[in-house]
């Protein structure tokens, strides 16, 4: 019997805490991790730049040093040098990731993260941290892009224990049920503070990608000075973590669906496995979502 699509996305979702655990077993041996105190800078492009984001807040909160996220395309040129620039591309192709490290030279040392040995971001980065075993057969990202989290976060002081308890708490979030009021609305805004805000616009762009929904992301305090007017009946407001005081009253005013969720990244495989769900429903291809590819490749 062939395997649908679909089921090779839920497969490769779901192997994100067998991942997570190689990646932080791996992350001693990497060469080329930010030290503790440089000022660092993480880029990346859609997916990739949500992980540099959350990496980013990571890194701050443990007291490592300055650390900025960016797209690549928008990152500050003429900003004072960074000590160290990472990169996080699945593909290893993507033209604006290739065309930053190529404008900051061999100055500025720089890490790529990538999924594909061989390609030309390894030879962009005189450091190189390949996750081929996190590779993916789907256009849509999952497990690469929370695979690279993972390893940058375990090299962060507790960060090897942090990823440990967060690949448990994922498998037990894989175990659950889907409850129907999220399977069932039509509209769905992921909210977050600090490094859970990066992870829950990936939620909210995990939705968008797979099943075309309508889907959006802001900071948990930012919630209640605006977008709260879009909340109502079959629609979900979805915490990644523990919500400001009140919200929830207040989007249950609204006759909203509020989900006050556990840690971004157990919250994060619930939201893949709805996208998917969703698609299933609305007779979408998960893996080959309409007007995306693999890597985004410019023409000169």
């Amino acid at each position: 019997m062939a395997v649908s699509r679909a089921s090779r996305t839920a497969s490769e979702l779901s192997a994100q805490p067998a991942c997570w655990r190689r990646a932080a077993e791996a992350a001693p041996s990497v060469e080329g991790l930010p030290r503790p105190g440089e000022r660092v800078a993480v880029t990346g492009c859609g997916t990739s730049w949500y992980m540099a984001q959350a990496y980013a807040a990571l890194r701050e909160a443990a007291g490592e040093g300055d650390t900025d996220a960016f797209p690549a395309s928008e990152f500050p040129a003429r900003r004072r040098p960074y000590d160290r620039v990472v990169a996080i591309t699945r593909s290893g192709t993507t033209t604006e990731v290739l065309g930053l490290l190529a404008a900051l030279g061999t100055s500025t040392p720089r890490l790529a993260v990538t999924a594909s040995p061989g390609t030309p971001v390894t030879r962009a980065a005189e450091a190189v941290a390949v996750l081929d075993w996190a590779d993916e057969e789907s256009v849509v990202q999952t497990r690469f892009a929370t695979t690279a989290l993972a390893l940058l976060r375990a090299a962060l002081p507790g960060g090897a224990a942090a990823v440990a308890a967060a690949a448990d708490a994922a498998e037990a979030a894989l175990a659950e049920a889907l409850p129907a009021e999220l399977l069932e609305a039509e509209q769905w805004t992921f909210l977050g503070r600090g490094w859970g805000y990066a992870v829950a616009r990936e939620a909210a762009l995990k939705l968008r990608e797979a099943a075309g929904a309508w889907t959006e992301a802001y900071p948990s305090m930012e919630y209640r000075h605006g977008p709260v007017a879009i909340a109502g009946p079959r629609r979900v407001v979805w915490s990644f973590g523990v919500a400001p005081n009140g919200l929830s009253s207040t989007v249950a005013g609204t006759g909203a669906t509020f989900v006050e969720g556990r840690a971004p990244l157990t919250e994060l495989v619930r939201a893949q496995r709805l996208a998917v769900a969703l698609a299933e429903r609305r007779g979408c291809d998960p893996d080959h979502p309409r007007g995306l590819t693999r890597s985004v490749i410019l023409a000169p």
